[in-house]
């Protein structure tokens, strides 16, 4: 099966809500219902797409079908980690897509898109024991802790160039 990368547009609003449930419950609920509702999905999709303040980004693949399988956001980080500019605010994949390439892919367009708006580097806020965490160590993201020396599944990358070599063309 082949798959497209592209920009998220606002047409995508439904399938981007019902694959962020998906991939929210195959990824922290083992596949059990009981994450965020489609609606809430759907409106905090709206409402992003609504901002057209150029703040935000995202990018979705698609396999050969049209078909939504993955997703990746950007957008500005607020300061509250000192040194870093981005935010990966949000990277899903279906779970039966994994390990293809995809999330290297996606992770590879979001450095991109930042490098291009001359932000250097970022961090993701995620699951301390979430097995993605491997993903994002495999691809030099360092562990951020807390005060109390505590790891709370942040991450970052504090040269996004280098993350764009390591991701590869």
């Amino acid at each position: 099966m082949a798959f497209h990368l592209r920009e998220a547009r606002e047409a995508d609003v439904q399938a981007l809500a019902r694959l962020h449930v998906q991939t929210f419950n195959e990824t922290h609920r083992g596949g059990r219902p009981g994450g965020p509702t489609y609606e809430l999905r759907e409106r905090q999709w709206r409402e992003s797409f609504e901002r057209q303040d150029g703040s935000w980004f995202s990018y979705v693949v698609e396999d050969d079908e049209g078909e939504l399988v993955g997703f990746a956001k950007g957008t500005p980080h607020d300061g509250g980690v000192p040194g870093y500019q981005g935010e990966l605010n949000k990277i899903y994949l279906l779970k039966r897509v994994q390990r293809q390439g995809l999330g290297r892919l996606l992770l590879n367009a979001v450095a991109r898109r930042f490098i291009e708006r001359g932000v250097t580097s970022m961090l993701l806020f995620g699951d301390a024991a979430s097995p993605s965490n491997g993903f994002y160590e495999a691809f030099g993201a360092e562990r951020l802790y807390g005060p109390g020396g505590e790891f709370n599944g942040g991450y970052g990358w504090r040269d996004l160039n280098s993350l764009v070599a390591r991701c590869g063309p």
